[in-house]
């Protein structure tokens, strides 16, 4: 079975937004076993978009659109696929009721546009939007065909298309697929995939795929079969030997599991609480972990010290240490790390402090010198990073590998 991938707006024609949405949906048909030959990307114009969509009618069984369900008058995706599939559009009266409901709910007037947002094609699966306005469906094209349009945000395409839109195309695919995500941190992807190049070269069911993520990887083991229970027994095995390969760099095999759930988990079963001073991060690594649920728990406080002066204030580290080896250095992080221990009480502390660029390098610092120190019951370890990329970039991988360190540390 194939599908093509078409997302639809001018702004990421012109780049005003990055399409992650792609991306996504690709990885996603990849793990239900769904072959991808085509993506187009295509902007807000009418006569184009029906092109797009009567060309991928010719050459794949299901179509994906992302993006122009909306209320406005460019918002014209639905309309469009309709025509294309030769169906008229009819109300719905739940997307209509949620739409009232929803006005209703925020204290705001729902304006006459808003009512083409409940206008569905007549022959369809409608999949009601939890996180928005716009509903999205699956329409039921010529030939057995299946057209899905999803809302372009991704906060509300990705749950939709997860909780919604996956069981529906796990049902059409003959046989059932089953797969399992082992999740690597710390290890890139190149490394990772020469560890099980033999398992690659002879694989045949299952398959293993290697896909790289920000700070790691993940390997994604896929078997079908008649039953669940039988591709289950296919995937096992081949879990178990990542495991033997990857040990303690393997953090979860939970599809929806991330590595600071892990790192929360760790903490509220050990009953330990941690605190963060971090520099270049600017309070990324709070943010991470303030995103799980629980967090409240187990995070005890935070500091940003962005300054040489904050970080003397709240954190102790001594005049000495910057003077003499500077707050982009071993001995600052350390002195970070055991300082923000100190000033809150914690069970653990981290330090991170780094240069994330551009700009303020040295002879010996450049751009992508990180250094982590992570504390606990006595013991204090700091690890120096040269990482690559732009500032974002920089930064973000800096919280992954505080994580891992982290992770670490608990574990022993």
């Amino acid at each position: 079975m194939t599908a093509e991938i078409i997302c639809v707006g001018t702004e990421i024609l012109l780049g005003n937004i990055v399409n992650t949405n792609a991306a996504y949906l690709s990885e996603r048909l990849a793990a239900l076993g769904i072959s991808v030959f085509f993506e187009t990307t295509v902007g807000d114009n009418p006569k184009r978009v029906e092109e797009v969509i009567r060309t991928g009618m010719k050459r794949s069984d299901i179509l994906i659109l992302s993006g122009g369900l909306g209320p406005t008058k460019d918002d014209l995706t639905k309309e469009i696929a309709a025509k294309a599939c030769g169906q008229e559009l009819v109300e719905d009266a739940e997307a209509k009721e949620r739409l009232t409901s929803y006005f209703t709910s925020i204290k705001r007037p729902m304006t006459e546009n808003n009512l083409k947002q409940a206008m569905v094609p007549e022959d369809c699966t409608v999949l009601y939007n939890k996180n928005g306005t716009a509903p999205g469906m699956v329409i039921n094209a010529p030939e057995d065909k299946k057209i899905i349009l999803l809302p372009g945000p991704p906060g509300e395409l990705i749950p939709m298309f997860h909780e919604q839109a996956e069981p529906i195309l796990s049902r059409l695919q003959p046989g059932i697929l089953y797969s399992k995500v082992v999740k690597i941190d710390c290890l890139g992807e190149s490394y990772v995939e020469t560890q099980i190049m033999d398992l690659i070269d002879e694989q045949s069911n299952p398959t293993v795929a290697p896909y790289a993520k920000l700070g790691e990887v993940h390997l994604r083991v896929t078997a079908k079969a008649d039953s669940e229970d039988e591709a289950k027994e296919l995937v096992m095995p081949m879990v178990e030997e990542l495991k033997s390969r990857f040990g303690d760099k393997i953090y979860t095999i939970e599809e929806d599991e991330t590595l600071e759930e892990v790192v929360v988990k760790m903490l509220e079963s050990r009953g330990d609480k941690i605190a963060c001073a971090e520099s270049c991060t600017g309070g990324l690594l709070a943010g991470r972990l303030i995103n799980v649920p629980g967090a409240s728990n187990v995070l005890e406080e935070s500091f940003i010290t962005y300054s040489n002066e904050a970080k003397k204030k709240y954190l102790g580290v001594k005049e000495d240490t910057l003077k003499a080896h500077g707050a982009v250095s071993e001995e600052t992080a350390r002195e970070m790390a055991e300082g923000v221990l100190r000033a809150s009480g914690a069970d653990i502390g981290v330090g991170i402090t780094g240069l994330a660029g551009p700009g303020g390098e040295t002879e010996t610092k450049k751009p992508g010198l990180v250094y982590i120190g992570v504390s606990r019951k006595g013991n204090t370890v700091v690890k120096k990073y040269d990482l690559r990329g732009n500032r974002a970039k920089i930064r973000e991988v800096s919280v992954c590998r505080a994580l891992t360190m982290i992770r670490k540390a608990l574990s022993e």
